[in-house]
C-alpha cells in the first residue's frame, strides 16, 4: 500500500526534480537520524508527497544541507531538514509499523514481524507524542483487516477507512486548513487503497488471497469501471488541493496529483491487458 503517489518525471523540469529529490533525501536523512538505518527502510514516495505538501503550506523554518549516502556514495547532494519533514518521518514509521503487523497476520511473514518489532522499540519514545493520532490509525487499520478477513466487498467502506488513516497523517495540528487537508488526505487514502487492490488483483487471485475486486474482475467493463472510480476520487482530491493557498512547489505537487499518480495504474492496466 505504498509507492503510488509519485512524480511523472518526464513532465517535470530539472529544477523541480532537484527540489523533489531534496525532500526525498531529507525524509531519508530524518528517518536515519531519528530511527537509524532501520528507519530508512520505511522510506516511501507517498510520504515524500506529504512532506512537500505540508512544507509548502506551512512554510516552516528549513535548512538545505549536503551529504553523500549509500545510495549516492560518490557525489554529495542536497537534502531538506525541517520540523515538517521530521513529523512525516514519524508518521511514516507509525504507518509502516502497523503495516508489518498486518503482513504478519495475513501471511505469517516472520521477516515483517521482526521488522515491526524493531520499529516498535525504536519509535517508542517518539510515538508518545502522537498517542491519540496513533490510536486512531491503529483502529482504522484494524477495521480494514477485520473487513478483509470477512471478505467484505464494500470497497467504499474499506477504502474510506484507509482514507481516515491518511486524513490523520495530513493534519499535523488543528487550524484553519485542517478540514481541507483532512479531505485531501481522505480521498488520497481511498485512491491508494483501490489502486493497490487493482494492482494486486492478479497476484491475489493466483494465491487465493482476499481482494475486493476478485468477483468483478472478469466483467467486460471492469477495467473501465476502476478507471472511472479512481478518476472521480482523484478529482475530489485535486479539488481540495486547489483550495489550499500553496504557491511554493505548486507545480511539483500538481505534477504528482494530476499525472504522477496514474503511473502505477497504467502499469497495472497494461499488465492485465
Amino acid at each position: 500500500m505504498f509507492g503510488y503517489i509519485t512524480i511523472n518525471k518526464a513532465e517535470m523540469k530539472f529544477k523541480e526534480f532537484d527540489v523533489y529529490h531534496a525532500y526525498y533525501c531529507g525524509l531519508c536523512q530524518s528517518l536515519l537520524k531519528r530511527y537509524g538505518a532501520m528507519g530508512q527502510l520505511t522510506l516511501s514516495y507517498d510520504m515524500t508527497f506529504a512532506a512537500i505538501l505540508l512544507s509548502s503550506l506551512y512554510e516552516p523554518d528549513m535548512a538545505v544541507k549536503r551529504c553523500a549516502c549509500i545510495a549516492h556514495p560518490f557525489e554529495k547532494h542536497d537534502y531538506i531538514c525541517s520540523p515538517v519533514v521530521d513529523y512525516i518521518a514519524d508518521m511514516n514509521v507509525i504507518l509502516t509499523l502497523y503495516k508489518c503487523e498486518d503482513d504478519w497476520n495475513d501471511d505469517k511473514r516472520a521477516d515483517r514481524a521482526m521488522f515491526g518489532c524493531m520499529l516498535r522499540k525504536l519509535s517508542r519514545k517518539k510515538r508518545r507524542l502522537y498517542r491519540e493520532k496513533e490510536n486512531r490509525i491503529k483502529d482504522n487499520l484494524a477495521w480494514i483487516a477485520e473487513l478483509e478477513k470477512n471478505e467484505s466487498r464494500d470497497v467504499d467502506r474499506i477504502s474510506g477507512l484507509f482514507g481516515e488513516v491518511m486524513r490523520d497523517i495530513l493534519v499535523p495540528r488543528p487550524d484553519e486548513w485542517s478540514e481541507t487537508l483532512g479531505n485531501l488526505g481522505y480521498y488520497l487514502g481511498k485512491f491508494i487503497y483501490i489502486l493497490d487492490a487493482y494492482d494486486d488483483l492478479e497476484k491475489d487471485i493466483k494465491k487465493k488471497k482476499f481482494n475486493p475486486f476478485k468477483e468483478r474482475a472478469a466483467g467486460p467493463e471492469f477495467d473501465e469501471e476502476i478507471k472511472q472510480i479512481l478518476t472521480i476520487i482523484m478529482s475530489e482530491c485535486c479539488k481540495q488541493f486547489e483550495m489550499l493557498p500553496i504557491i511554493e512547489n505548486v507545480e511539483i505537487l500538481r505534477n504528482i496529483l494530476y499525472s504522477g499518480v496514474w503511473g502505477k495504474y497504467e502499469i497495472a492496466r497494461d499488465r492485465r491487458k
